[in-house]
C-alpha cells in the first residue's frame, strides 16, 4: 500500500513539473510552427529594442550590449548582401567561438541565407565533404583554421576564390581576403524592409559528429531552431534577462547553438563566450563573468572533476547547468564538489524528433519516455530491429534494453540531412502499423520503473563476447572508479577465431595508477565476459570536437603495437595478470597459437 502511493505521488509530482515546463514554453509556441514568422535574427531585433543597452556577449574583455549585438549583425549582413548573397543561399563558418561567429551567422539570418556551421576539428577529404554536401557558395573561415582550408582549396567545386574571407588577427599576410577589411566598408543599419521569416525555412546545417563515419549534414529550420531554444531557455535553463549563461562548447555543435545562443536570444540573458574550452580556466572564468548558468556534453564534467580540488571550487554563481552525456558514475560527486544545485540532462540527437527531459536531477536519467516515443526489441550489437510473426516490432519490458524510435508526425517531424539518402537511411517504416514512420535514433536506452529512462550506448559500440552482449558504457563506468582512472574508453576489437569480439579498455590515468591494483579492480569487479582483455595505457584520450570518445580509430588500430606507440597488455587468464604485448605474442594471438578464452 505504501509503495501504491509513493507511486502515486512520484506520478502526481511529475505531471504538475512537466506542466510549469510546458507552460513555460507556450509563448514561443506559434514560432514552433511551419508556418511560424519568426527566426533568430528578428529575436535578435526584438531585443535590441526592448533593452538596448542591456549587456548581450561577453568575449574575453570584451562587451557588446543588444544594440551593439544588433548594429554588427546589420553590418554583416550588407557583407553579404554586396556579395551577391540572397535567401535560398548557404555559406561556410569555420570559425573558433568569438562574436563574429554569431554576427556571421545571424547576417545570413537576416537574409534568410544559411549558415553550414562546419566542425572546426575536420581536415582533409572530411572537410571538403563537409562543405561540399552543404551546396556552399562562399567560406568565412578563421585564421586559425586557414591552413586546413588551403589545403583543399583547389578541390572545392562550388566556391570561387572570391569568396572566401578570412577573419582574425594575424589575416593581414594571408592570401584570402580579409574580412574585416570588406566589413569596414558597410553600415551598421538595413536599408531595406525585412521580410518576415518563415518557420519552414532552413537556417543552418548542423554536422553529425561523424564518429561512425563522414558527418552528415542535419537541416535545422526556423521553427526547428526556435523549438530548442525555447526548449533550453524558457523551459530547462528558465533563464531570465539578468543571468549570463556560459558557454565553452563549440557554436557548430547543436548545444552551443540551442541551449547557448538560442537560450539567450529566447530570454534576453546574456551569452558568455569562450573560444575553446579549458579545464583548467572553466571555473575563473565562471567567476570572472559571474555566470548563473553553463552548458555541458559528453565528459566535459569528468574534465572538470579530474582537476585537482581548491578551495574556490564552490565560489560561483551557477544555479542551474543543461547538456547531455552527464554518467552516472559522476554525477553525485560533481553535485557535492561544486554545489550544483540544479542538473537538467537531456536526450536528443542534433537532427532527431524525440528529445527527453529529466526534470527532477534524477542521477542517471535522461528523462521520461514521452508519447510518440518507444523503446523497441532490436539486436543489441546491430542494432537491427526484431519483428514478430505479423511483421510488426515489440516494445520491450521494464528492465530491458533497446532500440529508442520516434514517430515522425506534424508535431514531431524529422527535417533530415542535405544529402537525402542519408534522410533515408534513418527512417524505419511500418514498425507499430502499415503506414507508420519513425525517427531510427541509433542509440540503445533503458527502460525503467515510472517510464524513466539511461542512456545504455550507441548502436555498434555494444558488440557481443563469449554469447552475452556487453555495454561499452556499463564497462567503463566500473573501470572509471578503479584507482588512478581518470577515464575509460571500452570497445571490442576482433580476434582470430574467436566468435565475437574482445573488451578492449584506453585508460588515461594518473601517477596513483597501478597496474596490478587494476587487475584485482577488474577481476573482483566485472564477470569474465565484461573484463578488458585489453589494454592501452594513454596520457591523453583521443575524443571528438563534442567530448565524445572515440571509438572508430580505436577499433581499427586494436592491439597491433608495430602502429600503436603506446604500452599495450593482455589480460592473462592463467595467471589472472595483464602482460605486455609485444611483436612477438601479436603475431601468436593473429596466427590463433596464442588464444583467449
Amino acid at each position: 500500500m505504501r509503495e501504491s502511493l509513493m507511486s502515486l505521488f512520484e506520478k502526481i509530482k511529475t505531471s504538475w513539473i512537466q506542466i510549469f515546463f510546458y507552460l513555460r514554453l507556450a509563448p514561443n509556441a506559434s514560432g514552433f510552427l511551419p508556418s511560424g514568422k519568426w527566426n533568430a535574427s528578428r529575436l535578435l531585433a526584438e531585443r535590441a529594442k526592448e533593452n538596448p543597452s542591456g549587456t548581450a556577449l561577453l568575449f574575453e574583455d570584451d562587451r557588446f550590449s543588444w544594440s551593439d549585438f544588433e548594429s554588427e549583425t546589420n553590418r554583416w549582413a550588407n557583407f553579404f548582401e554586396s556579395c551577391g548573397v540572397k535567401k535560398g543561399d548557404a555559406l561556410a563558418l569555420l570559425m573558433d567561438n568569438r562574436p563574429e561567429y554569431l554576427f556571421a551567422l545571424l547576417g545570413l539570418n537576416r537574409l534568410g541565407a544559411v549558415a553550414a556551421l562546419i566542425n572546426t576539428n575536420i581536415v582533409g577529404q572530411g572537410l571538403v565533404h563537409a562543405i561540399e554536401i552543404s551546396n556552399a557558395s562562399g567560406c568565412i573561415v578563421g585564421v586559425e583554421h586557414e591552413e586546413k582550408l588551403h589545403g583543399v582549396v583547389a578541390e572545392l567545386q562550388g566556391i570561387p576564390r572570391s569568396m572566401i574571407f578570412v577573419h582574425g588577427q594575424g589575416a593581414e599576410a594571408s592570401t584570402f581576403e580579409r574580412a574585416e577589411t570588406r566589413l569596414s566598408s558597410h553600415k551598421t543599419a538595413r536599408s531595406v524592409s525585412q521580410e518576415l521569416p518563415k518557420g519552414d525555412d532552413p537556417m543552418c546545417f548542423i554536422y553529425t559528429s561523424g564518429t561512425t563515419g563522414l558527418p552528415k549534414a542535419a537541416i535545422i529550420k526556423n521553427s526547428r531552431w526556435l523549438a530548442a531554444a525555447s526548449m533550453f531557455g524558457l523551459g530547462l535553463l528558465n533563464l531570465k534577462p539578468a543571468d549570463i549563461s556560459y558557454v565553452s562548447l563549440p557554436l557548430y555543435h547543436s548545444n552551443g547553438m540551442f541551449a547557448g545562443l538560442g537560450a539567450s536570444l529566447t530570454t534576453g540573458a546574456a551569452l558568455a563566450l569562450r573560444r575553446k574550452f579549458s579545464a583548467s580556466n572553466f571555473w575563473n572564468d565562471v567567476r570572472k563573468f559571474d555566470a548563473t548558468a553553463f552548458i555541458y556534453i559528453g565528459e566535459l564534467l569528468r574534465y572538470l572533476l579530474n582537476q585537482p580540488p581548491t578551495a574556490e571550487d564552490q565560489a560561483h554563481k551557477i544555479r542551474v547547468i543543461t547538456g547531455n552525456g552527464l554518467r552516472p558514475d559522476i554525477w553525485e560527486t560533481f553535485v557535492s564538489r561544486f554545489n550544483i544545485q540544479e542538473i537538467r540532462e537531456f536526450y536528443g540527437a542534433t537532427e532527431g524528433n524525440a528529445p527527453t527531459v529529466n526534470l527532477e536531477n534524477r542521477a542517471g536519467m535522461i528523462g521520461r519516455l514521452r508519447a510518440g516515443q518507444s523503446i523497441v526489441r532490436c539486436d543489441l550489437e546491430t542494432g537491427e530491429i526484431i519483428r514478430g510473426e505479423d511483421g510488426f516490432v515489440e516494445k520491450v519490458e521494464q528492465g530491458q534494453t533497446g532500440l529508442f524510435v520516434g514517430q515522425i508526425s506534424k508535431t514531431a517531424p524529422f527535417d533530415g540531412y542535405a544529402d537525402e539518402a542519408a534522410t533515408d537511411k534513418k527512417v524505419l517504416k511500418d514498425l507499430m502499423k502499415t503506414g507508420d514512420r519513425f525517427f531510427n535514433s541509433g542509440d540503445l536506452v533503458t527502460l525503467h520503473e515510472n517510464a524513466w529512462l539511461s542512456f545504455a550506448d550507441r548502436v555498434g559500440d555494444t558488440f557481443r563476447w563469449k554469447g552475452e552482449n556487453v555495454s561499452t558504457n556499463e564497462v567503463a563506468e566500473t573501470l572509471n572508479g578503479a584507482r588512478g582512472v581518470l577515464e575509460a574508453n571500452v570497445y571490442g576489437v576482433m580476434v582470430p577465431g574467436a566468435d565475437g569480439r574482445a573488451g578492449m579498455a584506453s585508460l588515461n590515468h594518473d601517477e596513483t595508477f597501478s597496474l596490478s591494483d587494476f587487475t584485482k579492480f577488474v577481476i573482483d569487479n566485472l564477470p569474465g565476459y565484461q573484463r578488458p582483455y585489453f589494454l592501452r595505457l594513454q596520457q591523453e584520450m583521443r575524443i571528438t570536437g563534442t567530448f565524445k570518445h572515440q571509438k572508430v580509430d580505436y577499433r581499427k588500430e586494436g592491439y597491433d603495437p608495430k602502429i600503436i606507440s603506446d604500452p599495450l597488455y593482455i589480460l592473462d587468464q592463467d595467471q589472472d595478470q595483464y602482460r605486455p604485448v609485444d611483436e612477438a605474442l601479436f603475431d601468436s594471438i593473429k596466427s590463433g597459437e596464442y588464444q583467449i578464452r
